[in-house]
This record gives C-alpha cells, structure tokens and sequence, in this order.
C-alpha cells in the first residue's frame, strides 16, 4: 500500500523537498528547477494548504482523482487542501523539471477579503486531468505575479507585507479564472458534446421513471457520466448555457412535473412524492420559483 504524506505546515513542504528554513511560516514559492524531493515511488501526498503548481517539463506524472496527466506539455493546476494526489516517478528520472509552485495556507487569507471571494475559484476543485493548459503570453502574466510574491517574501516583514502578498495571490486567481474561461471557449465544440451527452442522460433518466426509485439525479451522478469533476461540469454549462448543472436538473424535474400536472390525475402531493420530494412544500416553492406559478395555479391556468 502507497504511503501517504501528510503536510500541515509549509515547514513540512520545505522539508520535503530538501529545502532550509521557509522565509514565511505561512506561504512558500519554489521554484522546481532548484529543488529536489524526497519521495517514494508512487507516494500520495496530501496537504493542509493550497497548492498552485505549474510545470513547464518534466519527466513524471502525477495522479489526482480519477486521472493521470503528465506535465510535458506544461500546465497549470490548483489543488485545495485536504485533497490527495499521488506521485509517480517511476517512468524516468526527472531531468529539467521547470516550474514554479505557490503554496499557501488557509491561516495566510483567513481575516482577509479574499477568504469570502474563494468559493467563486472553484477550478480549486477540477480534476487534474482538468489541468489549465497555457499559452506563452498567458504563462509570462502569472510568472509575473509569483516572481513578485517572491520579490515581497525577500523583504523585511512590516503593516504592508501580508496585504501586499494576499492582494498578488487574489490578483493571480483573477487571471485563472480569465484564463479557464477562455479555455471553455475555445473547447466549445468538445462542450457541446458534452451537453447533448448529459441532456440525452437527463431525457432518459426522467424516461426511464428513475426519480421513483433513484430520486433526483445529483450534479456528481451527472459529472461522473461524462467523466468530469463537478466544479468543471458545472462551470462548462454555466460558460455555454448560462445554467449551471443544478439548475439543467431543475429544468428536466420542472418540465416532468408540467407533464404530470397536465396530463395526469395525481393530486399535488402525489405529483410532488413521485417527483423525490419528501415535503410538498419544497415541490411547490421551486416550482412557483422557476415558473412564477404554484402547481395548483399552473394546473387550473392551462
């Protein structure tokens, strides 16, 4: 069984890797050309900290979810703490790995701004196989923002410090986000797939009388058939859509119920049981809350 590397503090990331004292107890960037681990083969690693990582070329893979990805091609990955991903550096060893890491702790956003802004970052939550592949000019703009997190790590700690690192960090996340927008643009035709894939899943699903037996089918059943991560899923149809993956199931659980209503017998309650509701009344509040209508009004109305 792989053994898993449990690091809480930026202390231990710089003991991984072979590094002296960190300059900041809360924060750490590496630079990977200059740095070597000491990991096992097929270690799994995981943290108490955020993680940004990107590398340009190096000879290993790395595994996180359910996927493998290799980082020849050079990409960009933001993984959240508390999440594992494994190492293996079995292939070959590892010959001019560039790159940069950004490494951060919760305790560093905490009482900051930025702390409520983080659940709009939600690639935080991609699979790495969801990785952010980077153009030139797109690498340049986010090196920019670690050499100047480096520079500040560089001076002497005073009021402005911890403000300035928070505000570059915040600022580097904007960019991702720009940055994965742009990249679901320009995969528009793979997404399409994807949303005629999970549109024929939810069609059947309903079809099928499913939600009787299954109840509502969940964002993570959904992300599962197609083989993404739910954060990417539902970002990808918000980009495309404008409706994000819970709102595409309400959309399919709002029309059954207009069958139903219209084309059967079933009082409300019976509609709203046969729908996975346990409680009529939540029935009734996202149906007036999509269509402007309870049941009972949308019923007599048509």
């Amino acid at each position: 069984m792989s053994e898993i590397i449990q690091l809480q503090s930026i202390a231990d990331l710089h003991k991984l890797f072979n590094l002296g004292d960190s300059q900041h107890p809360l924060l750490a960037v590496l630079d990977f050309s200059k740095v070597s681990e000491n990991v096992n083969q097929n270690s799994k690693i995981s943290t108490d900290f955020y993680s940004i990582m990107f590398k340009n070329y190096c000879k290993n893979y790395i595994k996180y979810g359910r996927k493998t990805i290799d980082f020849q091609d050079g990409n960009l990955i933001c993984i959240a703490p508390n999440q594992t991903i494994e190492i293996d550096n079995e292939i070959e060893h590892r010959e001019n790995m560039l790159g940069w890491g950004l490494f951060f702790h919760p305790d560093l956003i905490r009482v900051t701004s930025l702390n409520d802004k983080f659940k709009r970052y939600s690639f935080f939550n991609y699979e790495v196989s969801e990785a952010l592949h980077l153009s030139n000019k797109e690498k340049n703009i986010l090196l920019e923002c670690v050499q100047k997190i480096q520079a500040e790590l560089q001076e002497n700690i005073d009021i402005h410090s911890q403000y300035i690192i928070v505000s570059t960090i915040e600022l580097l996340l904007n960019y991702c986000s720009r940055f994965y927008g742009r990249q679901l643009i320009t995969r528009s035709q793979t997404n399409k797939s994807i949303i005629s894939q999970i549109e024929s899943i939810l069609t059947q699903y309903f079809a099928d009388g499913r939600i009787n037996e299954q109840g509502l089918p969940t964002v993570k059943y959904l992300a599962d058939k197609v083989h993404l991560s739910p954060s990417y899923l539902s970002d990808l149809l918000k980009k495309e859509t404008g409706k994000n993956t819970q709102e595409h199931i309400h959309f399919y659980l709002i029309e059954e119920a207009k069958n139903l209503l219209l084309n059967s017998e079933k009082n409300i309650n019976e509609i709203a049981n046969s729908l996975g509701f346990e409680y009529p009344q939540y029935f009734n509040k996202l149906f007036k809350k999509k269509t402007g209508k309870t049941p009972m009004e949308y019923r007599n109305f048509n």
